[in-house]
């Protein structure tokens, strides 16, 4: 589905990526880990061109995202729901939702329905601001957002940040369906563990920039936790 390789970026003088290599792979979820200030978010960033790389390259599908403009990554089926969640707190939940398909080639602004099965909080709640939603609700807000384009990839920075362990556990079902049912390849930038080890796949450790270490979730080892996790 994704394959990164040898992949550089910068802020100014200072070398924020290095060489990163890393495969997303489909119908599957995979975890970038790490401490924070290592570079997960600015991967991401890199990954949806809201940020440019220096060289190395990304092939999303066989397509080079490096040469593709922002914009046309969405219409290529990639969802994005950044760190922070950036809903428009003065729309209703219902009007957030379809500030989604103007990133997609959707030619019918309609809701699906499987986006309020998914989240059926968003349906009681569709005539309400999304300021007015906890924290949670706001992050299963920015997903619907980012699934109305019908992604085959979907890249969430960081979902159960700051969220009460029940719809945590919501979020972690979700994620799991989206892969396992639906197909969809999750990119999951987390640094919860067992929320990690109960709906990731595969990991992919950042340290300093670099990958440190890759592997399917039963090599996470506790080597590994303390040597490039634990704070």
């Amino acid at each position: 589905m994704l394959t990164v390789n040898a992949l550089n970026h910068y802020y100014g003088q200072s070398h924020s990526l290095r060489d990163v290599s890393f495969e997303a792979k489909p119908a599957a979820c995979t975890c970038l880990m790490g401490r924070n200030g290592v570079g997960k978010t600015t991967l991401a960033k890199c990954l949806m061109g809201l940020e440019q790389t220096r060289s190395g390259e990304m092939l999303y599908r066989g397509i080079a995202l490096e040469k593709l403009p922002a914009e046309r990554r969405a219409q290529e089926g990639i969802g994005y729901v950044p760190q922070g969640r950036q809903i428009f707190p003065l729309l209703s939940v219902e009007e957030n939702i379809r500030t989604g398909f103007f990133a997609g080639n959707s030619k019918t602004h309609k809701i699906p329905d499987s986006i309020y099965e998914l989240f059926p909080v968003l349906l009681e709640m569709k005539n309400r601001r999304g300021g007015d939603l906890s924290g949670g609700q706001q992050q299963q807000l920015a997903m619907a957002r980012a699934l109305v384009i019908e992604p085959m990839l979907l890249i969430l920075d960081e979902p159960a940040e700051g969220i009460q362990p029940s719809i945590v556990q919501e979020i972690g079902n979700v994620i799991s369906m989206l892969s396992q049912e639906l197909g969809i390849s999750v990119i999951l930038i987390e640094q919860k563990l067992p929320f990690i080890r109960k709906v990731a796949d595969s990991f992919a450790i950042m340290d300093r920039g670099n990958i440190a270490a890759t592997g399917v979730m039963s090599e996470l080892t506790e080597d590994l936790v303390s040597e490039y996790l634990v704070v």
